[in-house]
């Protein structure tokens, strides 16, 4: 078994990140054990509540691995993709649900991962989930054309919200029982509407 002497507190605390997502990956949230994860770095299972300080902060830790992996998914269909709003806005759509598709069990375990909404989330965790967040808010933006940067912010929340239900309907066997055959086009479609409602209601051109 390896000691904490064998890595440096930054080492340590990613060894153990590493595991546990690649853990995650494997079982999904409802079969999940801290302490296999734990066994698989080297380490007992005390050395997570040493680093993390208890387990909801290492699963969200792990979870926002799972984010950042999501970004870069997200921004790699988006560089593939030509330089027209429409068609960024449907890559950024339906790279939602492939990433989701690639990655179900770690993508279920940030949603299944309940946590109050008084706990403290580390900032690099925070940073991880703002990341996703932004990229929408990037490409929504630039969509619009438009500097209301605090409607388009509540907009986009309500956007990721619904492409989300899609996706979280689709994965769980839902959508196929309702014959429904692209949710992920019915996805994009509800957000294009959305999105010209919004522009028709505020024209308010960026200078």
């Amino acid at each position: 078994m390896g000691r904490r002497s064998d890595h440096t507190p930054d080492a340590l605390r990613e060894l153990l990140i590493e595991c546990g997502h690649a853990l995650m990956a494997e079982r999904g949230f409802a079969k999940f054990s801290a302490r296999e994860a734990a066994r698989r770095a080297g380490y007992s299972v005390g050395t997570i509540y040493n680093v993390f300080g208890g387990l909801d902060a290492y699963l969200i830790a792990v979870n926002s691995r799972t984010f950042r992996e999501w970004s870069a998914w997200l921004e790699a269909a988006l560089a593939a993709t030509p330089d027209d709003g429409d068609a960024r806005l449907a890559a950024l759509v339906r790279a939602y649900f492939a990433f989701a598709d690639a990655n179900r069990n770690a993508w279920m375990a940030i949603y299944d991962h309940r946590i109050d909404r008084t706990t403290t989330i580390a900032k690099q965790d925070e940073a991880a989930r703002e990341a996703l967040t932004g990229i929408v808010d990037r490409e929504v933006t630039r969509w619009l054309g438009q500097a209301d940067a605090e409607a388009t912010r509540r907009l986009v929340r309500s956007l990721i919200a619904t492409v989300h239900g899609h996706c979280a309907l689709w994965l769980s066997g839902s959508y196929a029982l309702m014959r429904e055959e692209d949710p992920a086009g019915q996805a994009l479609a509800r957000v294009m509407e959305a999105l010209s409602a919004h522009a028709g209601s505020t024209p308010s051109p960026i200078q």
